[in-house]
């Protein structure tokens, strides 16, 4: 879009702060005015990281092409996740802001501005079929299936298996899995090779739990097995299958860790592994050869890598009479998003056009080494992420966050907690399956 709508947002009372910078706000900065003749954004990310570098840089540019001053407020993510909704409901003036996909459509989908003819122009000409389709169905999913835009796609992500090439090739593994099957005796050879197979974090446990349920019972079934609120009436009517901890193929789904836990397939420090530990201090180094993780982890570890190290991916494996196969997978993004009470609506959308697209969005790849939204970049990925482009084309089911897995909160602490003594060899598959569904019956 060749900035269609300058020339409409310079009318009148715009003008007057030509040429002007924009505000920049330390992670705990506020603005308590009510109508600030600037257009306010508040960003999720930390004003250092390499994501807000690029946006300022864009926001700067925006100021001086339109004359709108910006007042731009980087929260970081618990400053975003734990202040937006009651300043919005504060009716504090926040026009702009950004987040997760799920988040923004979800938690925060009643303070969205309907963007659908706003953002028209703007998709046809830059919009990634694939990530708009994410962003509707987000809303629609809390929303009575209202699946409208309401939030701009940027920084795509892809969650799944990264993996060191030089390991492979040092234990002789030529492809990658596609089957669990075929994933067992790639980690076979990386144990012969005296190469530990598989490491990760707490943080990402749930996730890779999720994964492995959803192969087995697709999301649905993940989320009416943890209790998810929003799909209790769904389950109740018969509309979405209603699955219990006594599923067989939960205990399947157990069992497949047990064993590779009993292999001794995963690191002996998984249990242990405190974010960012499994990926800084064992994948990073060469002393692991897989993780499970987002596609933001070549970024989040650029500055450690082994020299040596060279960046593989893989979608999570299809398992035995499973319901989903390998091309069912968590893309997201985030987004953003415009209040619905925003004055100035256009100017945010406007803003958003230039982070999102063309320059900066291509900015965003080389800096923050994250797959390009527009897709007039689509030939930008950066080289870290070169093998996770075939995953992620071939993805044609969408997965929410951790496959749902963790939508009842008061389950998923002990989740977490049984997952990694499974994994860690200190719960057989039985004794999770029975834990865990004590847990929910509570």
């Amino acid at each position: 879009m060749k900035k269609k709508l300058v020339s409409v947002l310079l009318c009148g009372a715009l003008v007057v702060a030509a040429m002007a910078g924009c505000g920049k706000k330390s992670d705990s900065a506020s603005s308590d005015s009510k109508d600030s003749d600037k257009l306010v954004y508040w960003s999720m990310w930390s004003e250092k990281e390499p994501q807000a570098e690029v946006i300022k840089e864009a926001v700067e540019k925006y100021t001086k092409d339109t004359g709108v001053e910006v007042d731009l407020q980087f929260k970081g993510r618990s400053g975003q996740r734990e202040g937006l909704q009651p300043a919005l409901d504060a009716k504090q003036q926040i026009d702009l802001f950004d987040e997760d996909v799920n988040r923004v459509n979800g938690s925060w989908g009643k303070y969205l501005l309907d963007l659908e003819d706003l953002a028209k122009d703007f998709e046809a000409e830059h919009g990634n079929t694939t990530l708009f389709q994410i962003a509707r169905n987000a809303y629609g999913q809390t929303h009575d299936g209202d699946a409208t835009l309401h939030s701009i796609p940027y920084q795509p992500s892809i969650f799944g298996f990264f993996y060191n090439k030089t390991l492979f090739e040092k234990a002789g593994i030529e492809a990658v899995p596609t089957t669990w099957e075929e994933f067992d005796a790639v980690c076979a050879k990386l144990k012969e090779a005296k190469i530990t197979p598989i490491t990760g974090d707490g943080a990402y446990a749930t996730s890779f739990l999720g994964y492995h349920l959803g192969r087995y019972l697709g999301q649905d079934g993940v989320k009416a097995l943890v209790g998810d609120p929003a799909v209790k009436e769904k389950v109740e009517a018969g509309e979405i299958e209603a699955v219990s901890w006594d599923d067989p193929r939960v205990a399947q789904a157990a069992k497949d860790l047990e064993d590779f836990a009993s292999k001794g397939y995963f690191s002996e420090n998984i249990e242990s592994n405190v974010y960012p530990a499994g990926q800084n201090q064992e994948f990073a180094p060469g002393d692991a050869a897989i993780i499970i993780c987002g596609s933001w982890l070549p970024n989040e570890i650029k500055d450690s890598v082994s020299k040596d190290l060279k960046w593989g991916y893989f979608n999570y494996p299809a398992v035995s009479g499973g319901t989903n196969d390998a091309t069912a997978n968590n893309i997201a993004n985030q987004v953003f998003a415009i209040n619905k009470d925003s004055k100035k609506a256009e100017q945010a959308f406007e803003l958003i056009t230039y982070i999102a697209a063309g320059d900066f969005d291509k900015k965003m790849t080389e800096e923050a080494l994250c797959i390009p939204a527009d897709k007039a970049n689509a030939d930008a990925w950066p080289t870290e992420l070169q093998e996770v482009k075939p995953g992620f084309d071939a993805t044609t089911t969408f997965y929410d966050w951790a496959v749902g897995v963790e939508n009842n909160g008061d389950l998923t602490p002990a989740l977490s907690e049984n997952v990694l003594k499974l994994m860690g060899g200190k719960m057989t598959a039985d004794e999770f399956v029975k834990a865990c569904k004590t847990a929910a019956e509570k």
